[in-house]
């Protein structure tokens, strides 16, 4: 069993209008904007990367804007929900706050006895806020979100497949126990993790396959605490059958990537360096920052790039 992993990373997902996803997560969601920076393949277009005051992992919610992209289609195979914790008794505020803003999709459920808001992203994207009482968590600050009420980083993800078995195998693999189960949903949690610590698995037997586009996730990535851990994991994973790409540099951290069996891409990512790392804490965000593979291209994309 794989003993490194401490919960999620990073959640990313994919758009078309970049100022328009700036200003949902930074306006609406009050995250902050830790890193402006560009695809490593398609440096026309933007990474943005959003989260609490440091980008901590298990905070960081990330957007690949293609302008122009079609939205995708919901359905197996996928990252279904990503799910924020927010503190016990907010959701009435985040409830007014969201139907000011006109988010479409507003439903209130119960999940695993928590109490949940399901919501639409401006792509439609599946996102949920979750009460917690025990997510000690810093979180960012605005003008209009206080302490009582900003969100603290993921909750969990929500997968979509066509059965539960090999994915659960896997996540065991990983470090997951089975928490409970109820309608169809199978909850996997981390014990002592960095606070998103649970994955819930929808068994969807009939469903059509997803289709990527704007509003779909992309990966869904795991922390390690370092490289070490990372070579780790991924020793283990490769004895067991896993194809896993070489290490990879990403500049904020170091990332391995995997296919799951229900086709999901996995990754699994270095909580060192941060995205501090070329930035000042006090202005994460604020400046194009670019691999240095596309530095030359500087000039270009920001001419190019839309303003945020």
């Amino acid at each position: 069993m794989i003993r490194e992993i401490t919960g999620l990373h990073h959640v990313t997902s994919m758009a078309d209008d970049a100022q328009r996803n700036n200003a949902f997560f930074t306006k609406v969601l009050g995250l902050r904007r830790v890193k402006k920076t560009v695809n490593f393949d398609r440096p026309q277009v933007y990474h943005l990367y959003y989260g609490d005051e440091y980008g901590s992992a298990g905070t960081v919610m990330t957007y690949f804007p293609f302008p122009g992209m079609p939205r995708g289609r919901r359905g197996r195979g996928e990252v279904a929900t990503t799910v924020f914790s927010v503190p016990r008794g907010s959701l009435g505020f985040w409830e007014k706050r969201l139907d000011a803003a006109r988010v479409s999709g507003l439903s209130r459920i119960e999940s695993f006895g928590d109490k949940r808001l399901l919501f639409d992203g401006p792509d439609g994207d599946g996102f949920a806020l979750v009460e917690s009482n025990d997510d000690n968590r810093a979180p960012w600050i605005t003008d209009d979100i206080d302490s009582d009420t900003a969100v603290r980083g993921f909750h969990s993800a929500s997968l979509r497949l066509s059965d539960n078995g090999a994915m659960s195998e896997l996540l065991g693999f990983m470090g997951y126990e089975k928490v409970d189960s109820a309608q169809g949903v199978t909850r996997f949690g981390m014990q002592s993790g960095n606070g998103a610590d649970f994955i819930d698995v929808e068994t969807v037997p009939g469903a059509e396959d997803a289709h990527q586009g704007a509003g779909s996730v992309h990966h869904i990535a795991f922390a390690v605490p370092d490289r070490a851990a990372q070579l780790a994991v991924r020793s283990a994973l490769m004895d067991t059958g896993y194809q896993v790409t070489p290490v990879i540099d990403r500049d904020y951290f170091w990332a391995i990537y995997f296919r799951t069996p229900g086709g999901v891409l996995f990754e699994v990512a270095t909580d060192e360096p941060g995205f501090d790392r070329d930035e000042d804490v006090a202005s994460l965000g604020e400046e194009l920052r670019l691999p240095s593979q596309h530095e030359h291209l500087r000039a270009d994309l920001e001419a190019s790039l839309a303003p945020l």
